[in-house]
């Protein structure tokens, strides 16, 4: 006989959390801090009723196991860390859902479902104190770069080893925690959406096709600083007047591209007086598409334009690549079973893709069938206090991703 999930303590055990490591301001759980720990503690309690074996890894990653009849795993992902300020649901709704599902599994099978059972809680995904996303998972996946996560450093000074070595990981030995992987036969994971395109179709859930990949780059504009008032406008090597060309042609290459979106993020003067022309500019520019092709086409057109408004504004341009990761397309598969489980949680379903990194992207991108799926953000809203999803889709959410896990693992059991 199916036993049912109970949505509601769920429910219940996120608002517990957000009374616990939050304030008047969102969520506090920024990743190797006290209160992280804390959380930490909380959710081994939370666990503490299952026989789930417990661990953490060389990265720190939390993993709690129920022991199958096979030792192909189903892992059941999420994070419990926030951004400063963050939203009560962002990442930790992945994790509390999946509790309820492990008790789920447990009461059906009684302590021995047919395939091996893992909920991990990632380290440090949002990448809130170091500038560093998706720490726990790279480092699962075998795709962080040490010499550049070494050399981290937070706004007091403190490296990421340091921060590390607080809580009891060495950072040399964090790839370590590949081995984590060696059986994992599907990786699930849930999340609210943070974007409005659920909201728009007033749909309550949707399955997720894939992220995004990623070009990220400062682009640097060198003119020559004159005085303001003594410099005819037809005299100037002005670095922003090329800068600002560029904050339109963004828009223009994402519109081209089938789906993209193109970002400046940030915009660097100097010398930075009101008395003189603008020597340099430095612009950050984030770009995203799912289609590989076409994040090539943005991140080509993008060089072209800037160096076309060089030329025009007798101006210098400098390109350095921040960051870059493929677009990772989830399994097919199992993005028909999350349609599935989610028709016949709510009726209709949506296929999006995500922009928004997560720790699924990693997962696929190291050879494991991966999908996620998203819950409805209220305000189309994440990383911010006002972050929120109506109690009833929440409810949704959880039944349709325990259906998911339920589907996932005759999958895994009849796929091998």
């Amino acid at each position: 006989m199916k036993i049912n999930v109970v949505p509601q303590r769920t429910i219940a055990e996120l608002k517990e959390l957000r009374a616990l490591t939050g304030d008047e301001n969102g969520a506090q759980r920024v990743a190797f801090t006290p209160q992280w720990v804390q959380t930490r503690a909380w959710l081994s309690d939370k666990l503490a009723g299952l026989p789930a074996e417990t661990h953490v890894d060389a990265a720190g990653n939390f993993w709690a196991t129920l022991r199958g009849e096979s030792d192909r795993e189903l892992v059941i992902g999420g994070h419990m860390d926030s951004v400063p300020n963050g939203g009560w649901l962002d990442g930790c709704l992945n994790v509390l859902a999946g509790v309820e599902i492990l008790r789920r599994i447990d009461a059906q099978y009684h302590g021995r479902p047919p395939v091996t059972v893992r909920l991990v809680d990632w380290a440090d995904e949002e990448g809130a104190r170091f500038g560093k996303s998706l720490f726990g998972s790279s480092a699962c996946a075998g795709s962080l770069d040490m010499a550049e996560a070494r050399g981290l450093k937070d706004r007091e000074g403190i490296t990421l080893p340091e921060a590390l070595r607080s809580v009891g990981v060495d950072f040399e030995r964090v790839k370590d925690c590949g081995r984590e992987l060696k059986n994992a036969a599907a990786y699930l994971e849930l999340h609210i959406e943070q974007g409005p395109v659920l909201l728009d179709l007033d749909l309550p859930l949707g399955a997720v096709v894939g992220t995004f990949g990623v070009e990220r780059h400062a682009i640097t504009f060198r003119g020559q600083a004159a005085h303001s008032g003594s410099t005819p406008m037809n005299r100037r090597k002005d670095a922003l007047l090329a800068a600002a060309k560029m904050s339109l042609e963004i828009y223009e290459i994402a519109a081209r591209s089938g789906g993209g979106v193109c970002t400046i993020g940030s915009c660097t003067t100097k010398p930075g007086i009101v008395t003189s022309v603008v020597e340099e500019c430095r612009i950050t520019l984030d770009q995203r598409q799912l289609d590989p092709a076409a994040l090539a086409r943005m991140l080509a057109e993008a060089k072209a334009a800037s160096e076309r408004f060089a030329r025009e504004g007798n101006v210098a341009v400098a390109w350095e690549r921040l960051w870059h990761i493929a677009p990772r397309p989830f399994h097919p598969e199992l993005i028909a079973l999350c349609d599935a489980a989610i028709k016949e949680t709510c009726g209709v379903s949506h296929r999006l893709p995500s922009g928004p990194l997560h720790d699924a992207a990693e997962m696929a991108g190291a050879g494991v069938p991966t999908v996620m799926l998203f819950v409805q953000s209220l305000h189309g809203i994440s990383h911010n206090k006002i972050e929120d999803t109506t109690e009833d889709h929440l409810e949704c959410c959880v039944n349709a991703f325990d259906r998911l896990a339920d589907k996932t693992m005759t999958w895994i059991a009849t796929s091998g």
